[in-house]
């Protein structure tokens, strides 16, 4: 975490769609967006794409195998398209550092690590799945986060339903944060969903004067514009907790 930082500020051919000062959303694929940072431009990259595996989970056909987060977004077929290596190249061009979800899945396209999170939902109801592997690059023994962290209201917005069938809570990257940033980092996020991880940085520049900086991209204006929502109301309110 101690390597100098491009300080170059590159030409982005797009305007954000979405701007605070923490914030720069951009409606996007984001190979587009990648491909014009310089290398190691950002200090970190927290990514959480599809993993591929969406049709092997639930068979449109057999709604017996369909859980009832599944059913209501099997449409959009958001999990069809598994990062390529191409992906993976511009995210470790671009990135320091780099921690992805689910990257058990992605493992052939990661350079070897210890450093690796076992998260334990421990029946949290919220998922299909009790743990999750999280990938970083950073030289540390294995950690855990669970439950009792406090994780208990992280999953649902305040309506009490998901905007995005991997919606992670606030409360896990909030607790990446504080165990991976430093002051002054900026940090990519490839496929932003739900918007959680703004959450967690807003949470961590109002509270303990972070100064991090968030560029985000999300191809599905939807959920673009349900996560402006949920960020603009959890400011608006100052409640930082949904």
């Amino acid at each position: 975490m101690d390597e100098t930082t491009n300080t170059t500020e590159p030409q982005i051919a797009y305007s954000e769609c979405y701007r605070l000062p923490f914030l720069s959303l951009f409606h996007a694929d984001c190979m587009e967006i990648m491909k014009q940072y310089p290398d190691k431009y950002f200090d970190l990259a927290i990514v959480d794409p599809p993993y591929g595996i969406h049709d092997k989970l639930c068979r449109k056909d057999s709604p017996k195998n369909k859980s009832k987060f599944n059913t209501l977004y099997y449409e959009k077929q958001w999990d069809k398209k598994r990062p390529n290596d191409m992906y993976w190249d511009e995210v470790l061009r671009i990135s320091k550092n780099q921690i992805v979800f689910g990257a058990n899945y992605f493992s052939n396209y990661l350079p070897i690590s210890r450093g690796w999170i076992f998260w334990d939902k421990m029946g949290d109801g919220m998922s299909s799945v009790n743990n999750e592997l999280i990938y970083t690059s950073f030289d540390i023994s294995i950690k855990t986060f669970q439950r009792c962290h406090g994780l208990d209201k992280g999953f649902m917005n305040k309506e009490g339903i998901n905007i995005h069938p991997t919606q992670k809570p606030v409360k896990l990257y909030e607790w990446i944060l504080h165990q991976f940033t430093k002051e002054g980092m900026k940090i990519l996020d490839t496929h932003f969903g739900s918007g959680s991880i703004a959450l967690a940085v807003d949470k961590a520049n109002r509270l303990d004067k972070m100064n991090l900086h968030l560029t985000a991209v999300e191809i599905d204006k939807e959920y673009i514009n349900k996560a402006i929502k949920r960020i603009s109301e959890s400011i608006k309110q100052g409640t930082l907790s949904f």
